[in-house]
């Protein structure tokens, strides 16, 4: 159970990384979310029924990497 939560929060934080890494990239907002929705739904983060969802969590994901 230990080694579960260890790849947890690695994955989170390789997550939150790439996250941070694509945002302070010199590329286009618009692009930029167009590549983090891409992931989400690559690697099964966000399974939202709606567009409109993953657009709110791509918000929030920019807003909380801007404050840090």
């Amino acid at each position: 159970m230990r080694g579960l939560n260890i790849l947890s929060a690695f994955l989170g934080g390789a997550i939150v990384g790439a996250g941070a890494a694509l945002l302070f990239a010199p590329e286009k907002g618009e692009d930029l979310r167009g590549q983090i929705k891409h992931l989400l739904k690559k690697y099964g983060v966000c399974k939202c029924s709606k567009e409109e969802e993953l657009d709110t969590i791509v918000d929030e994901i920019a807003a909380e990497i801007k404050k840090s």
